[in-house]
């Protein structure tokens, strides 16, 4: 097994995920087969309970693991399927250090952080290593390892132990470093020191970096190159400058033209793989139809409003925003996303200090060309979402409602449709007369973390929904899979009243009482869904609800009703774009 090491120093949020997913593309389109893991220092479990204003998105796997928004990152690039065991924390290690302690596995030796910690995450990552992710049965050949957060950090310390021991464990031509590190500047000079201590940290814990990659806003000289690889000790073709770039899907482009696949071939000695003339094939295809889609710039543009309550944290929505740029690439306009805080609609804010954000907020809503009501927790905000939802539906304006935002939608139309003047959710009121949404029965309401309803599951598209623009949308297939990640459920008791309203529910589960899917008949695009279909979406295949949105909102729906999406391990094999 070869690994790719990615370190991150002076500050983290720099880019070290989309470096590691543009790294792992690139061995992808050399026909090589490429996993990933992503390490996170910190305590928790995993990322299911962390609050997404703070730490961005909790990205759902297809098992239900509760990971981190890199894994997404990861899966979008490489068309692959991860698994829970490939996102790594210190609370999954230490759990299972004190599990084996408890049992006796130790016999009854004195626990420590080395050997007994760092063998344990050693061990983990030889084995998930191994793991198919690409739906063959084969081994990969590559796993890209990222580390979390910034070296020095001093909860990071057992894992730069642990993949210090592993780098030699591996040898010389099985384990490449990659740091990431940010190249400020200021007063117009670009300054080195920071990216020089960040290195001196780095190979004093014992890590010896191969690549120094270079985060900045603009290109950096070639003095500041020099200086960097004199000071960093490597080569000036080792320092990577991955600047700013018009879409982050350029970045893998940048790489390449920047001579990494060649580093890549000699520290790793691929071309001792054994690599097939049809595998090379396959990468190659891969690498002609990603260019082909981000590499041409769209002059027209499409204005989408985002209503949210977590949009001071854009990384909270971040899967929905790559669902929507891929969709915005597949029809070939310029994505204009528009914030708007669902408080910022509501009547209290007519007055007061709000006023001004208040008009704001509706005018960014109604001169929008589409509206999305992602998914979210809590009842701060939804009254807000309501009316928006209430806006589009009665004014002819596409609008797709994910999670939350199905059931605020489907709540609105109960007052205005079913005279439920006081409709609302079991989540927002438990006591409520008319809840139209309640609580899911089986779960467990007094331990929250990972007991939603999560992971793959089945949609049913019912009888008589042939006229159904979701349905077409998916190929007109009778059954499709989605991600889910959800507490609460449309009330089953009040499916008949709302339908007989005019609220379809086209898409339901096995048991065909849990809603999935709800659509307007008479409206160019009115759409909830239950499931989280933006988790499944791709640059080479975007999510199928998105690019319906999308295109309704770019008058272009037509074109793209009945066209069967691509599965996800096919997209490597496609020779162009024609079936997307």
């Amino acid at each position: 097994m070869r690994y790719v090491l990615v370190t991150g120093g002076v500050i983290s949020g720099v880019g070290k995920g989309i470096i590691a997913s543009s790294t792992g593309l690139l061995l992808k389109t050399l026909g090589l087969r490429v996993s990933c893991i992503k390490i996170d220092p910190y305590v928790s479990v995993d990322a299911g309970l962390m609050a997404p204003a703070e730490h961005g998105e909790c990205f759902v796997l297809t098992s239900g693991g509760e990971v981190d928004l890199d894994l997404g990152n990861y899966e979008r690039y490489l068309s692959v399927r991860l698994t829970s065991d490939h996102n790594i924390t210190t609370g999954k290690v230490y759990l299972r250090v004190i599990e084996k302690e408890r049992r006796g596995d130790y016999l009854g030796k004195t626990v420590q952080i080395v050997p007994h910690v760092t063998d344990s995450i050693k061990e983990w990552i030889k084995r998930v290593a191994k793991i198919p992710v690409d739906g063959s049965s084969q081994e990969p050949d590559v796993c890209i390892v990222e580390l979390g957060g910034t070296i020095g950090d001093i909860e990071s310390m057992p894992f730069i132990e642990a993949l210090t021991q592993l780098r030699h464990e591996a040898g010389p031509h099985n384990f490449m470093n990659i740091h990431v590190s940010y190249v400020p500047t200021v007063h117009g000079e670009q300054k080195t020191k920071p990216t020089q201590h960040a290195v001196k940290s780095i190979r004093s814990h014992g890590l010896i970096p191969d690549i120094v990659a270079c985060r900045c806003e603009t290109p950096l000289a070639e003095p500041t190159i020099a200086k960097l690889a004199l000071h960093c000790q490597v080569q000036a073709d080792q320092v990577l400058v991955v600047r700013d770039m018009p879409t982050i899907y350029q970045v893998p482009l940048l790489l390449k033209q920047q001579k990494l696949i060649p580093q890549l071939r000699a520290k790793l000695a691929l071309d001792k793989l054994n690599i097939t003339p049809e595998m090379v094939a396959q990468g190659e295809a891969l690498w002609n139809h990603w260019e082909s889609v981000v590499t041409p710039t769209y002059q027209e543009e499409l204005k989408i409003a985002l209503i949210g309550k977590y949009v001071k944290c854009h990384d909270a929505y971040i899967s929905v925003v790559k669902a929507l740029e891929h969709s915005a690439m597949r029809i070939r306009r310029k994505l204009h996303l528009i914030w708007v805080d669902s408080e910022d609609l509501e009547p209290h804010a007519k007055g007061g200090p709000a006023q001004a954000k208040y008009h704001k907020a509706w005018h960014d809503v109604s001169t929008a060309s589409g509206i999305i009501v992602p998914g979210g927790f809590g009842h701060r905000g939804t009254e807000g979402m309501m009316l928006v939802s209430k806006w589009a539906r009665e004014n002819g304006i596409p609008f797709l409602g994910v999670c939350l935002g199905f059931q605020v939608a489907a709540i609105q139309f109960a007052r205005d449709m079913c005279g439920m003047p006081e409709a609302t959710s079991e989540e927002f009121d438990a006591n409520a007369k008319d809840r139209v949404v309640v609580y899911m029965p089986e779960l467990d309401r007094n331990n929250l973390g990972g007991t939603m309803r999560l992971g793959l599951r089945k949609t049913i598209f019912q009888e008589g929904t042939e006229w159904s623009k979701a349905r077409a949308l998916y190929g007109g297939v009778g059954v499709i899979e989605e991600r889910h990640r959800h507490r609460y459920e449309i009330n089953p008791d009040l499916v008949p009243q709302l339908e007989e309203a005019g609220l379809r529910f086209v898409g339901k589960d096995e048991t065909g009482q849990r809603m999935e899917i709800f659509e307007l008949k008479d409206h160019p695009f009115f759409v909830g869904t239950q499931f989280h279909a933006e988790y499944q979406s791709q640059v080479v295949s975007p999510s199928r609800p998105y690019l319906g949105f999308v295109a309704a909102s770019a008058g272009c729906l037509p074109e793209f009703i009945n066209q069967a999406p691509v599965e996800p391990f096919k997209t490597a094999t496609l020779l162009n774009g024609t079936n997307h």
